[in-house]
């Protein structure tokens, strides 16, 4: 079943068109909470240093403006148009440059101190070759010792027993009657996996939308690294560092593109 859109949505946008990046921002994740943008960015910037960043899968700028505004040199790489015409209309987007393209072949001119690419959205690269791609394009932009930085959910199988394929992330009624329901059906021979949305009016009448994934895991990413060249030398459960151990449900992962000698 595709995802339901409106008239606006141009195709070229893929699964981010109008429809959806006219009410991105306004999400409740707490991805978009100020306190976590903040300390977010506070990490992009000490990894910058004095030099430029790059952001993959740029969307509406929620960390890339804030960026810029910091005194970053920020490009961004993004497929939709939709998502990136909101960027200018942040504090400090005017000075975010954009490039419109797919982030697994993309190359813009410059040599980046930190690329970066989070909120599970490697993920939307439904291919395992894809999300190699993704490493090939942050290795390509990155100067001698550059580091790329991947924000993702750890694979939830533990949570599943056998033969089970579905596993809920949301349940929230509302007092009105109506509520949402967010939940994973997952793969486990292929990795895909389809994040489901239902929202279900006060009237009764429910909306359902979906989206592809592949999810991917600490190793597998790190082996991703190595083929594009880089090697892992951080990995938190969060941007405050929290130590990543057994029961980290996602993990902040730092790679490097060697130093020069």
């Amino acid at each position: 079943m595709p995802v339901p859109r409106t008239d606006r949505d141009d195709p070229a946008d893929g699964w981010f068109g109008e429809s959806v990046a006219a009410t991105y921002d306004a999400s409740d994740d707490r991805e978009f909470d100020a306190a976590v943008v903040e300390r977010t960015v506070d990490v992009l910037a000490g990894l910058a240093g004095d030099g430029a960043a790059l952001e993959l899968a740029v969307g509406t700028g929620r960390l890339a403006a804030p960026l810029a505004q910091r005194g970053v040199t920020v490009h961004g790489i993004e497929l939709s148009r939709a998502m990136a015409a909101r960027i200018a209309l942040k504090p400090g987007g005017d000075r975010v440059t954009v490039t419109i393209g797919d982030m697994t072949s993309a190359r813009v001119p410059g040599e980046f101190a930190v690329a970066y690419l989070v909120f599970n959205t490697i993920g939307n690269v439904t291919t395992q070759d894809g999300q190699v791609d993704c490493f090939r394009t942050a290795a390509a932009h990155l100067r001698p010792g550059g580091r790329f930085v991947v924000e993702v959910g750890v694979p939830p199988l533990r949570r599943m027993p056998p033969g089970q394929d579905t596993v809920p992330f949301t349940v929230a009624p509302d007092a009105a009657g109506g509520g949402y329901v967010g939940f994973d059906r997952l793969d486990v021979v292929t990795q895909e996996f389809t994040s489901n949305h239902v929202t279900v009016g006060p009237d009764g009448v429910g909306r359902f939308r979906w989206l592809p994934f592949r999810y991917v895991w600490p190793a597998e990413l790190d082996l991703m690294a190595r083929i594009a060249g880089m090697r892992l030398v951080h990995r938190w459960e969060d941007w405050d560092g929290t130590p990543f151990t057994a029961g980290s449900e996602r993990h902040v992962s730092v790679w490097q593109v060697p130093p020069a000698a």
